[in-house]
């Protein structure tokens, strides 16, 4: 056990604090990972666990006593320095530092019929975390963003997904490279796209599929478009004509699991 840091000048809070920017998260290759669920399931999907910082008078002990017999690790600090390196209100008072993995499109295993998501030059974590929540719930192949504009390893992309960064495969790879990964494995690329569509229940998904979203502001660039075996479309019955690509996301996927009979 290391003595209380009650400073945010101390050393080891300035190196924590330096990894809230996306450039030292990559020059590190490490983030931080905060709340004890969420710390667990990193522990769960093989991530290595540096420094774990905790402070003693907002810690919940019941939800954190597994973690804090890693002695050598732990990190007592002030609720003072807590409050400064927690980015989320409600932490449970146990926040750790892990080791980033590399997520490559050739690392991703398939099942036999793969169901997989695909989201274009997403730009908002927020976004990307909620589909990863999707993705989970849906019990996706594997979520693979293409020409992304966040990366995984954001603070509230972990925070948004509640977890769920660690629980499905994810990669980055460029559109281009995805496509030909795409058909050297035989998977259909379905186009979530307002021009040329059919209606997404009108779309057969039970065979192996990578579903295929843009952003709202922009859509999917032309390269997509035009490699995909069908355009799908969600009816829609109000004023707008578009939804948040996690709500989307949700629709679409839920909609290939029943069709697959939820298996």
């Amino acid at each position: 056990m290391h003595f209380l840091i009650t400073s945010t000048q101390n050393p080891k809070i300035k190196s924590l604090l330096a990894l809230e920017k996306p450039r030292e998260r990559r020059k590190q290759q490490l983030f931080i990972v905060e709340g004890a669920k969420e710390v667990r399931m990193a522990v769960e999907a093989g991530y290595r666990i540096g420094n774990i910082f905790f402070c003693e008078e907002i810690l919940d002990y019941n939800e954190s006593s597994d973690l804090l017999k890693q002695d050598k690790l732990l990190i007592p600090v002030s609720k003072e320095v807590f409050d400064k390196i927690a980015i989320r209100e409600s932490t449970g008072g146990i926040l750790a530092v892990a080791e980033q993995k590399t997520h490559r499109l050739q690392d991703v295993n398939l099942s036999t019929n793969p169901l997989l998501l695909i989201l274009e030059a997403v730009e908002k974590p927020g976004n990307l975390g909620a589909v990863l929540r999707t993705a989970d719930a849906a019990g996706v192949d594997a979520v693979i963003i293409c020409d992304p504009q966040t990366d995984f390893y954001n603070p509230n992309v972990i925070r948004s997904s509640v977890g769920c960064v660690f629980t499905k495969q994810i990669a980055s790879a460029t559109s281009e490279e995805t496509i030909a990964w795409l058909k050297q494995n035989q998977i259909n690329i379905y186009c979530t796209y307002l021009k040329a569509s059919k209606p997404y229940h009108q779309t057969d998904f039970t065979k192996p599929c990578a579903i295929v979203m843009g952003t709202e502001a922009t859509g999917l660039s032309n390269l997509w478009v035009q490699n995909s075996a069908a355009n799908i479309i969600i009816p829609m019955q109000g004023m707008i004509d578009s939804m948040n690509v996690s709500n989307a996301a949700a629709v679409v996927v839920f909609e290939a699991r029943r069709q697959r009979g939820f298996l």
